[in-house]
C-alpha cells in the first residue's frame, strides 16, 4: 500500500473517536490472541487490566519508505537478561513523572530508542488504538497512533534496540498470512498467531496492535 493512501485513510480516525462518534475500533484477527493448549480458560492469562498495573505507551508510527510505500516502525529488542529480550516491539515504555500524557510518553520513548525527531519527520499524532495488558510484566499499554509525513532518519540506541525494522503495512492487513506457533511460556502451554517479518516471528501484544492497525486501515477504506 502506498503511504499517501494509508495516511489519507488513517487521517479519518479522529472522526471515529470524537465524542458522539459511532462504533468502536475494529478488532484484529482473533487468531492472534493466545489460548491454552491444555484446556484452561483464556481468562487465566489475565489479559484484561487489573489494579496496580504500570501504565505505558508505545508509538505506532506509519511512515513513507524510500519508494513511497507505507511502513510501520518496529524494533528488535537487544538481547539481555529478563523478559522481552530479543522480541519485536514498538518504540515505547513506561510513563515517567514528567510526561504530560501518554502521547508524550510514546514520543519521548521513540526519541530515546530510535532517535525519532518528530518535528523533522512531521509526525502527526492522530489517536489511540485499544489499550492492552502484558501479563508477564504487568504493564497496561496504550498504543499511540501517528503518521510521519516525511521518512524519518532513525538510529537504534544499542543498549535497548538491536535493529530497526521498517515493516510493510500490507503485512498486517486482514488478508495477510498469520503464522501459528505452539510454545511454553513460563508455566503456560500456549498457541497463538503472529506475523513473520524480516525472519522474525512477531507475536503477543505487538502482533495484536498490528492486527488492529491493519483492520482499521481496511475498514476506513470501506467507509470512505
Amino acid at each position: 500500500m502506498q503511504f499517501d493512501e494509508a495516511a489519507a485513510r488513517l487521517s479519518r480516525l479522529p472522526d471515529r473517536t470524537a465524542v458522539g462518534a459511532r462504533g468502536r475500533l475494529p478488532p484484529g484477527p482473533v487468531v492472534l490472541m493466545p489460548v491454552f493448549t491444555d484446556g484452561r480458560p483464556r481468562s487465566e492469562l489475565r489479559l484484561e487490566a487489573v489494579p496496580g498495573d504500570r501504565p505505558a505507551a508505545v508509538l505506532v508510527l506509519v511512515a513513507p519508505s524510500v519508494d513511497g510505500t507505507a511502513v510501520v516502525i518496529l524494533t528488535e529488542r537487544a538481547t539481555y537478561e529478563g523478559m522481552h529480550s530479543g522480541e519485536v516491539s514498538f518504540p515505547g515504555g513506561k510513563v515517567e513523572p514528567g510526561d504530560a500524557d501518554l502521547e508524550a510518553t510514546a514520543l519521548r520513548e521513540a526519541e530515546e530508542e530510535v532517535g525519532l525527531d518528530p518535528a523533522a519527520a512531521e509526525v502527526e499524532v492522530i489517536g489511540r488504538l485499544d489499550p492492552l495488558r502484558i501479563p508477564v510484566s504487568s504493564f497496561s499499554i496504550t498504543p499511540v497512533l501517528g503518521i510521519a509525513r516525511r521518512s524519518p532518519e532513525l538510529q537504534a540506541f544499542e543498549s535497548e534496540v538491536a535493529r530497526i525494522i521498517w515493516a510493510p503495512l500490507d503485512a498486517f492487513l486482514p488478508d495477510a498470512p498469520v503464522e501459528i506457533v505452539e510454545r511454553q511460556v513460563r508455566d503456560w502451554p500456549l498457541r497463538y498467531g503472529g506475523y513473520r517479518i524480516d525472519g522474525l516471528h512477531v507475536w503477543g501484544a505487538t502482533a495484536r496492535i498490528l492486527g488492529q492497525l491493519g483492520a482499521l486501515v481496511a475498514e476506513l477504506a470501506v467507509e470512505a
